[in-house]
């Protein structure tokens, strides 16, 4: 099938690779502008255009799609269909139009459920039992489309961001090659209840509440790793935590209650938190036991203290 694929991040560059390797003709690429990063700030290409230029695929990287020059553009590929996953920039609707088959949006969540920017984190977040991928049909309202193929995926106690966006890319990549492979598909509307938004993250978010329950932080610190990483504060430095688990305990909020070989056991607003992997601002992720050889603690000292 002749297509083109809109798409930015790792999630996008999965389901591109997938889609060369059944043998798609995919002459033209969209993803967002170069942007700085790293330490030096110099521009960097996204997953997907890396991926496009080692398979020798047109990449396009226009600010946004409403000009006449960028829809002649697309137009002229005369794709069957347009793939589009985690691309970042609004599709008029006469760029929805263009394909045969319209434009398909591989999504991160079990629509209506999580709408939006940050659906992994929020699902994270509000400590849902399952999440998983839908192929939809895109229209011009926020993931409001009918769905033609969906498939959900369990998220596990210990899951992170990091962890759950490795299940639904890969689920996202087959998905869709499965999606194109039956088109045209029944298109079903998406129920009018249970509608949810996933809200783009914000850094203050990941400041931690030591008088809120152990289960919420464990939620926290999961829901933001790798991305913007939980946070408090040790002796007046920031402190970021990556890996905890619920533990038995209580306690002043925020005071370690115990040392252990391999956790820091420190009480919350409702229960204890052993935290396992921790970063001290300018340092590396370490495991407990390394963190506590270079800034040893002791039962009683305080994290969140300005």
């Amino acid at each position: 099938m002749r297509l083109i694929f809109a798409g930015t991040p790792e999630f996008a560059a999965q389901a591109l690779r997938a889609l060369i390797a059944a043998g798609h003709d995919i002459p033209l690429v969209l993803t967002q502008p170069d942007r700085p990063a790293g330490r030096g700030m110099a521009l960097q290409p996204s997953a997907v255009k890396q991926v496009a230029v080692a398979h020798g695929i047109e990449v396009f990287q226009p600010d946004n799609l409403k000009s006449a020059e960028a829809q002649s553009r697309l137009a002229a590929v005369n794709a069957e269909v347009m793939v589009v996953a985690a691309y970042g920039l609004l599709l008029p609707q006469t760029v929805l139009d263009l394909p045969q088959f319209g434009c398909l949006n591989i999504h991160a969540s079990l629509l209506p459920r999580w709408r939006g920017a940050a659906p992994l984190q929020r699902a994270l977040l509000a400590g849902d039992s399952e999440s998983g991928v839908c192929i939809m049909q895109m229209e011009a309202g926020l993931d409001t489309g009918p769905i033609l193929l969906q498939e959900a995926v369990i998220i596990d106690a210990s899951e992170t961001t990091a962890s759950l966006h490795d299940k639904l890319a890969h689920c996202g990549a087959e998905l869709i090659v499965r999606a194109l492979a039956r088109l045209p598909l029944p298109a079903k509307p998406q129920p009018s209840a249970g509608v949810t938004y996933a809200h783009k993250i914000d850094k203050a978010e990941a400041s931690i509440d030591w008088q809120q329950s152990a289960s919420h932080i464990d939620r926290q610190i999961r829901a933001f790793n790798p991305f913007p990483g939980a946070q408090t504060t040790l002796a007046g430095q920031r402190l970021k935590l990556w890996q905890a688990r619920p533990h038995a305990g209580q306690g002043e909020p925020g005071r370690v209650l115990a040392i252990e070989r391999d956790a820091i056991i420190v009480a919350c607003g409702e229960g204890a938190l052993a935290l396992s992997e921790l970063q001290k601002a300018g340092g590396k992720r370490l495991p407990a036991r390394e963190f506590l050889a270079g800034h040893p603690l002791q039962p009683g000292d305080r994290l969140g203290e300005a």
